[in-house]
């Protein structure tokens, strides 16, 4: 038994974050993205363990909030980079591509952490609600967009007369 938990436990918690991770990876390998399955699932199993480590292996009810809350801070920190290895600018085209990509690598790391102090239906309901976005984010911008449509940009390549006089 390690200290204050159960195997089953600590296999529950480590597995939860590692599979709410490879949720996450999925929906980014089928649209394309560099991050997929084994990358998030990593993120998530990584923070679970990082931040049951911070804890001293105890239950949720006896938590070390300090050591915890320094855990959390590191993590934080540490999943920058990953993010910022996803998000690149194209400047022909004047867009930033890898934005959500490295949201939902911060995010995962988000529910690593979650599964690593045992707050189960925290992470569950985080991570329908993060599925229910990735899913269904990009028809609602399509449908504002729709709703309001934008007026050319002067600036843009495009159709415009660009004779000079």
């Amino acid at each position: 038994m390690i200290i204050g938990m159960s195997e089953l436990d600590v296999a529950a918690r480590l597995g939860a974050a590692m599979a709410a991770g490879m949720v996450m990876g999925l929906n980014r390998d089928l649209m394309g993205k560099p991050a997929g399955v084994r990358t998030l699932g990593l993120v998530g199993l990584g923070s679970a363990l990082a931040t049951m480590a911070a804890s001293g292996f105890v239950t949720a009810t006896n938590l070390n909030v300090d050591a915890i809350s320094r855990a959390i801070q590191g993590i934080i920190t540490g999943i920058g980079f990953l993010g910022a290895g996803v998000i690149f600018r194209e400047d022909h085209h004047q867009r930033v591509r890898g934005l959500t990509t490295a949201a939902s690598i911060w995010l995962t790391a988000c529910f690593g952490m979650v599964c690593g102090i045992g707050a189960w239906m925290i992470g569950f309901i985080a991570l329908v609600l993060a599925l229910l976005l990735l899913l269904f984010g990009k028809s609602v911008e399509r449908f504002a967009r729709w709703l309001r449509p934008e007026k050319p940009d002067p600036d843009a390549d495009g159709p415009a007369d660009k004779s000079v006089t």
